[in-house]
Order: C-alpha cells, then sequence, then structure tokens
C-alpha cells in the first residue's frame, strides 16, 4: 500500500538527537499509513540502534544535509515529501495539515513556524525576529519542517549541492514556481547550536550569512565553522587551537615543499 506521506530525517552523527526524535514521531496522528525514512553519515552502529527498525536507514555516502535529503528523496515513494532535522519535533497533527495544505492545487509545497525546544528570553526573541523575517519573505529554513510535493522536488531538481543554505536556495525557488504555504502551527527545534555557540553570535553568524547570499557572494567557505568538527554532532564547538592548526596546514599545503 502506498504511504500517504514520505518524513525524511537527514543526520549525521547524531544518533542521540534521532533517538529523541524518532520516540516523538511515533506519537504522530497518522504516523503508522506513512513511511519514514533516515539519510544517515557516520557512526552507523550508534545510528542503527537509535532506529531501532523503525524507519528505513541509508548510508547514501554524502555528508552534507542536501546531499543525504536527496538520497531520501529518491528512495521515497509517497507523493508528499516532509523533511524533518534530526533534532525537530513536528506537532503531533502534521500530516493532516500538510495534507490539507496541499489538497490546494496551487500549493507547491511550504514549512511550519519554528519555535525552539528550549527555554530562554534570548531563543524566544530570536524566534520572534525570525518569525518576522519568514512570514514576509515566504523563505524558511530547514528546521521549520519543509514539505513538498514530490512531483515538484523532481521538477526543480531537488536540493542544489550545496553545504550551506541549502534549505534557503530551495525555499526560494520553490517560491518562484508556485504558491508555498506556512502552517501557523510551531515545529519545536533544538536550539542547542544556539546554546553552544552564544544565542546571540550564532544569529549574527546567520544574519552575516544572509547578507552574503543576498549579494551572491560566496557563503560556501563558511560550511565547516557552521557544521562544525565531521566526526561529531552538527554545530559541536570545534576543540581548542584545532582550527588554527588546519589553517596552518591549509597554508603550508598552498608553499609547496
Amino acid at each position: 500500500m502506498k504511504p500517504r506521506l514520505s518524513l525524511i530525517i537527514p543526520t549525521r552523527n547524531d544518533a542521540a538527537a534521532l533517538r529523541r526524535t524518532l520516540d516523538s514521531l511515533g506519537g504522530l496522528i497518522g504516523i503508522g499509513e506513512a513511511e519514514i525514512i533516515v539519510a544517515a553519515s557516520g557512526d552507523p552502529e550508534e545510528t542503527t540502534r537509535a532506529v531501532g527498525g523503525r524507519a528505513q536507514l541509508l548510508f547514501p555516502g554524502g555528508s552534507t544535509r542536501a546531499a543525504l535529503m536527496n538520497a531520501g528523496a529518491s528512495a521515497a515513494c509517497a507523493d508528499f515529501l516532509f523533511f524533518v532535522h534530526a533534532d525537530s519535533f513536528p506537532p503531533v497533527n502534521a500530516l493532516a495539515v500538510i495534507e490539507r495544505a496541499l489538497a490546494d492545487g496551487r500549493a507547491v509545497g511550504g514549512a511550519f513556524e519554528h519555535r525552539f525546544a528550549e527555554p530562554g528570553w534570548s531563543l524566544c526573541a530570536i524566534t520572534w525576529i525570525n518569525r518576522i523575517r519568514y512570514r514576509i519573505t515566504r523563505n524558511y529554513y530547514g528546521d521549520q519542517g519543509i514539505f513538498v510535493r514530490a512531483s515538484v522536488f523532481r521538477q526543480i531538481g531537488g536540493y542544489r549541492p550545496m553545504a550551506l543554505l541549502e534549505d534557503l536556495d530551495f525555499s526560494q525557488r520553490l517560491n518562484r514556481l508556485g504558491r508555498t504555504v506556512l502552517i501557523r502551527v510551531p515545529l519545536r527545534t533544538s536550539g542547542r547550536r544556539f546554546l553552544v555557540c552564544g544565542p546571540w553570535r550564532t544569529f549574527f553568524f546567520i544574519v552575516w550569512l544572509l547578507f552574503l547570499h543576498t549579494l551572491r557572494l560566496d557563503t560556501q567557505r563558511y560550511a565547516e565553522r557552521w557544521r562544525g568538527p565531521a566526526d561529531r554532532p552538527p554545530g559541536s564547538p570545534w576543540p581548542r587551537g584545532s582550527r588554527r592548526k588546519r589553517a596552518a596546514g591549509r597554508r603550508e599545503g598552498l608553499r609547496g615543499p
């Protein structure tokens, strides 16, 4: 029987967060009629344990979110795709509201309102600033739970092979193609990256990236800094001094023997 919706989770070395998200998904209304696909990179043992047979598990070979989400979408069978980060928690009626939104033939996709899972005035303030931005622009981030018709996803070529801002690029292309729907129900996402690196420091780093993106300047050179160490969960801080050592190593390589 064809699933009513394909829910795709990209994850990289993030088994603990993935387990919590899958636990949460078990409580969604109608989840038994949907398929869950986890597209993973790194830490196969812990990731397999976290999944525990609750989802189709892929290790496609890429490590960026774009590559993982594209791989998950290629394996999906449903007409609607719903991308959820490994540290996000959709509302209990998420599947039904997505189906209602896409019942309008003019709608090509959309996303949910964003809310941080953790308390704190800084995170609340950033949530409201971000809410004003995406309500005006209709440009969504991946931690809002982007959904799209599978036919539309294929039509626009999926996510571009970007290491950073792939979700913004995707939603902008989606907006150019047709009507997108903002569901005024929040999808909760962990603010751990903001808490680890500093809420306002992280926020203004994102503002800087958006500024560069708007001017069509290079943002991809900041991808490693944003993602954190490749062998740790996304957003983990770099070990003290490690970034300086890598930069020095790159300079030595440029000089040659």
